[in-house]
């Protein structure tokens, strides 16, 4: 039993390293940072690609997060116990605005929504918690594109559809990356009525160190709000995300000397 649970907790520790990571981790990385044998540290890792915990790089023969792990973190945040109180912070936001926001996060090539809080007005877009909308022309979506790393963004792009779902979705990927530059530029994203017409969205991040781990929106029907009347709550938005940002508790790590 105590050889099981250290071996547990070895690949747990395996798990964190990676997951922690803006970039791919490599095998002497991991062996490095865990001070585990090299050998074990291996075959621990084989065993997590093999579960769907990690996926293993082609090129570089570097580890990332998988799709099982991915899951886990979603299910993670959709029920945490700290979901009431970034409810809160969304249920202010929304008192405040007069407008729906949501927190969402990336899941594989979409975005789901882990909590929404809904306007008292009865023209609105019913999404519920756990729904998903495309990245390509989502507020949310594109600021994800964003803020990933260029080479996880281009094969996302490259395997991905980018269909039309209105006259002002962006289905260029060159066109798409200059938007892209623009969000890092300006920290904050805008749906101009490309996912639903009538609908605009804007989207600012919610930061682990730099890495944008979920993000904060707001849907609102362009009767009642235009772009550049959603610009002028960016502020508002920002001191929200840095709010939500404070219920992520895990420690950002120390950069490696």
């Amino acid at each position: 039993m105590k050889d099981e649970s250290s071996a547990a907790l070895r690949a747990l520790t395996l798990l964190e390293q990676v997951a922690r990571s803006a970039q791919p981790v490599s095998l002497a990385e991991l062996t490095e940072s865990t001070g585990l044998p090299k050998p074990s540290v291996l075959r621990i890792l084989s065993r997590l690609v093999d579960a769907g915990m990690l996926l293993r790089e082609p090129v570089g023969k570097s580890y990332v997060s998988g799709p099982r792990l991915g899951a886990l973190a979603r299910d993670t945040l959709l029920n945490s116990p700290l979901r009431g109180e970034r409810h809160r912070i969304l249920d202010s936001l929304v008192d405040e605005i007069g407008e729906t926001c949501n927190c969402t996060m990336l899941d594989g090539d979409e975005v789901i929504y882990l909590d929404r809080v809904e306007t008292a007005w009865p023209l609105r877009v019913n999404l519920q918690s756990g729904s998903r909308v495309p990245l390509h022309c989502s507020a949310s979506g594109k600021l994800f594109l964003a803020y990933m790393r260029r080479e996880t963004r281009q094969r996302l792009l490259a395997a991905a559809a980018l269909p039309r779902y209105t006259p002002n979705t962006l289905c260029d990927v060159a066109a798409l990356e200059e938007e892209l530059r623009v969000i890092r530029k300006e920290g904050a994203s805008f749906d101009r009525e490309e996912f639903l017409l009538g609908i605009v969205c804007m989207a600012v991040p919610i930061l682990h160190g730099t890495r944008a781990i979920a993000a904060v929106a707001l849907h609102a029907p362009v009767a009642r709000l235009s772009i550049d009347g959603a610009r002028a709550w960016l502020p508002r938005m920002q001191e929200a995300a840095r709010a939500l940002a404070g219920t992520y508790q895990a420690p950002v790590p120390s950069p490696r000397p």
